[in-house]
């Protein structure tokens, strides 16, 4: 009984200190309980009588103007494979109805998606999606506000898949420009006249639009463009709006990569020409590491028929390996054509020279014919048998002969000093300074091509 006393004094000496502690519920529950009416809403029922929905406003007459404005309000996909994008708007379309105005008040009503099914409403529709759906969570997302005057604002909230053609030439380098098209399906220009709304600039939400892959650059609005069909003129709404792809993804993935396994077949030209496993794995394995690396970049493009801009920066580090590799088996033939020249020569100065006979005279006369030396051609038939016996010949025809001989070895020892291999570590000097050289300069040609 005591807990009970002091429990009912604290209850009271709140409510003391709380007089409004039990008043808001009473309140509360006599609103809830009466009957009050609003004075200053119209009865909908005697505003619907006589109202055709099938009918658009004034019909017969001058075409309806429907104002026209959307609010981004999201971004979701941009694919490169199937050419598309997902887009989330808010679709506000307003337009006046005479037959719904009422003028013993000047507030507006609003009404939810229930009221949307008894009103004439303008057929809109995206003309480049490729799908599209209302969001119904947890109800329908539309409203309808209904104005004294007749203006109606009917308001959604749209999903769309749409399509949007690109230009993959200078990917991933590129810049695309999509667009999202609003069109009257059923209704004709003499029906129906679309506009931007007067807030669709300041309220179209595509500042604050943050891609992953693209930066939003800019975007346009155009109006009334006229579509010819067979059905008339219909009105068009276009939202352009430009994406600059982000590169540093690329880098990092695609370029940076490519650039190393470059660098690294390089590194075969400071490696001895004797250790031929080392330099051949080396090479065989930047070749295959870089094909790789294009298939993987490839697999998550479109199959376009375009060379993209990428395509042309692996196809280059490719040669690069490539070349790399080929230097090396040029280089080991030059090593071994060279060793195998100077044994030759080891033994030929072992053996000693034998005369030429009549046999080898006609080889001769027909080596000269070949090399085109007339002169010493026509000397020599003058002495058919001057190679066997010069002694026969008089003064100035054998110091002629002597001169025609010394000339056709001098001919061919020219011709086998140019034709003589350079020395494998030449190469690797040379290729040294040219491979580095050549790719930087090859780059500056890429990047100034597909960045301006």
């Amino acid at each position: 009984m005591g807990s009970l006393r002091w429990t009912v004094l604290v209850i009271s000496m709140t409510c003391i200190q709380m007089p409004l502690c039990f008043s808001h519920s009473e309140d509360i529950g006599e609103y809830i309980g009466s009957n009050i009416e609003i004075s200053w809403v119209p009865n909908l029922d005697d505003l619907m009588k006589g109202y055709a929905r099938n009918f658009r406003p004034r019909i017969g007459g001058a075409p309806v103007i429907v104002a026209v404005d959307v609010e981004v309000t999201s971004i979701d996909h941009i694919s490169e494979v199937n050419m598309e994008y997902t887009m989330t708007v808010f679709l506000h379309q307003s337009w006046r109805d005479e037959r719904l105005s009422y003028n013993h008040t000047n507030k507006t009503l609003g009404l939810d998606s229930r009221f949307v099914e008894k009103l004439w409403l303008p057929d809109t529709f995206i003309v480049n999606a490729k799908s599209a759906w209302f969001h119904d969570v947890t109800v329908e997302n539309k409203l309808i506000r209904l104005q004294p005057d007749g203006v109606i604002l009917y308001s959604s909230r749209i999903t769309s898949t749409v399509s949007c053609d690109m230009d993959l030439t200078k990917y991933p380098m590129d810049e695309q420009e999509c667009m999202l098209e609003l069109e009257s399906y059923g209704y004709s220009s003499e029906d129906i006249l679309y506009r931007w709304s007067e807030n669709q600039e300041k309220n179209h939400g595509l500042d604050k639009i943050e891609l992953a892959q693209f930066t939003v650059t800019n975007y346009r609005f155009t109006k009334n463009e006229m579509i010819l069909k067979s059905a008339g003129e219909f009105p068009r709404l276009s939202l352009h709006f430009h994406l600059r792809r982000n590169r540093g993804v690329y880098i990092i993935e695609s370029y940076v990569p490519s650039i190393l396994l470059v660098a690294m077949s390089w590194v075969s030209f400071w490696i001895s020409q004797a250790a031929v496993p080392a330099r051949v794995s080396l090479g065989i394995t930047t070749v295959l590491t870089m094909t790789t690396l294009m298939v993987s970049a490839r697999s998550s493009l479109p199959r376009a028929s375009a060379v993209k801009a990428l395509d042309v920066y692996f196809l280059i580090c490719y040669v690069f390996v490539f070349a790399a590799l080929v230097e090396y088996a040029f280089a080991h033939y030059s090593a071994d054509y060279i060793k195998k020249e100077k044994v030759k020569t080891k033994a030929s100065k072992k053996n000693k020279q034998v005369p030429m006979n009549e046999g080898q005279h006609a080889i001769v006369l027909l080596s000269l014919s070949i090399l085109g030396m007339d002169q010493c051609l026509n000397l020599i038939n003058k002495h058919p048998f001057a190679t066997q016996n010069e002694a026969r010949l008089e003064g100035t025809g054998k110091e002629k002969l002597q001169i025609c001989h010394e000339s056709k070895h001098g001919k061919q020892s020219r011709l086998k000093s140019l034709l003589r291999p350079i020395e494998a570590d030449t190469i690797d000097v040379y290729s040294r300074a040219v491979f580095p050289a050549a790719f930087v300069a090859v780059n500056i040609i890429y990047w100034v091509a597909y960045t301006k």
